[in-house]
């Protein structure tokens, strides 16, 4: 190996993942579970040291468990522009931990230089393609989470736990 090629790792660290905790096994869903993506893919790219833990709910301030959340009047792109809220079952406006958690969520992914991020599909934080309709009656409409929306807004490619083949054909491509 030749110091300073590009295919030393030490001039050449691996791109980095931001990824949601609850699915690297931290119990920190509203329910107090997990969704433990035990996927090989994931393995590799923990064991290449690529992945950024966050849950963008906790760093917004939100405890574990908490009661469930959906998004009312839009998706998280509406909920960042103070187009619609995040609501609680029980009734309470969670919106501002959602938006604190969206933002603490971008900085981590800026400062640690993550290219792309894999997050929980559905969940009105990190959903990339549907989240739950506000009714908490289990339907899905078509939007991002409020963490998923910042990401994307800022050039930040998000992908779910379904997606990783889609997820690592990116990565790939990074070279």
């Amino acid at each position: 190996m030749v110091v300073g090629s590009s295919s030393d790792p030490i001039s050449r660290p691996p791109h980095r993942i931001l990824v949601s905790a609850c699915l690297m096994g931290e119990n920190v869903r509203y329910d107090g579970g997990n969704l433990f993506a035990d996927h090989p893919r994931i393995q590799t790219w923990r064991l290449e040291g690529r992945l950024v833990s966050v849950c963008p709910e906790l760093a917004g301030g939100l405890p574990v468990p908490r009661p469930a959340a959906e998004t009312r009047g839009g998706d998280g792109r509406a909920v960042l522009a103070g187009q619609a809220r995040v609501i609680a079952r029980d009734g309470t406006d969670v919106t501002s931990a959602f938006v604190e958690g969206a933002e603490a969520a971008l900085k981590t992914a800026q400062e640690r230089h993550c290219v792309m991020a894999i997050l929980a599909a559905k969940s009105p934080s990190c959903g990339n393609r549907n989240i739950y309709d506000g009714s908490f009656s289990g339907r899905l409409v078509a939007g991002q989470g409020t963490a998923a929306a910042a990401l994307t807004a800022a050039g930040i490619p998000v992908f779910n736990q379904h997606e990783l083949e889609d997820a690592e054909t990116y990565l790939r491509s990074l070279g």
